[in-house]
């Protein structure tokens, strides 16, 4: 598998990168709430100062996997190491296959940064905003494992995008 890459910016437009003339298109969020944007790269790590090289942990279609999303819901988050091993449990078994599950969920990922942080990064790529207030959606939030796991996070952001035509 090829490297992955996250590509951040914080301008009013997603800056121009020279990619692969074989590589995919490259597909720009931009936050909802301010003027960040990100991008996901395969290959090789682009010459942009803002690139962060990432592990993919897990991707698994979700419910409304054949449908193209317009949003991207991204929570990144830091757990001790004492924690380490039950969170990525909690992720792996329950969390990431439950929400995955919930329709209007078009997948879900995992990666880890593999330098500086918050290091786990948790993505879904939704059909509409709404899916996360959804009653599929808040039970698989609300296990009892979900709530002795949340209090572990800590340098934690939760941010909704918008795919950039």
């Amino acid at each position: 598998m090829s490297a992955v890459y996250l590509l951040t910016c914080s301008d009013d437009q997603p800056v121009q990168i020279d990619t692969d003339l074989n590589a995919k298109p490259l597909t720009w969020w931009k936050s909802v709430n301010a003027e960040a944007w990100r991008c996901y790269f395969e290959g090789v790590k682009p010459v942009f100062s803002e690139c962060t090289e990432l592990k993919l942990l897990s991707h698994l279609n979700g419910a409304s996997h054949q449908e193209l999303g317009g949003f991207h819901y991204v929570v990144e988050t830091d757990v001790s190491e004492a924690n380490d091993e039950e969170f990525n449990a909690w992720y792996d078994t329950e969390h990431l296959p439950g929400l995955a599950k919930v329709p209007g969920a078009i997948s879900a990922k995992r990666l880890i940064r593999l330098s500086g942080g918050p290091r786990y990064i948790a993505c879904y790529d939704l059909v509409s905003p709404a899916v996360m207030e959804s009653e599929a959606w808040l039970s698989i939030r609300h296990t009892a494992w979900s709530s002795r796991i949340r209090p572990m996070f800590f340098n934690t952001t939760r941010t909704l995008f918008v795919r950039h035509a």
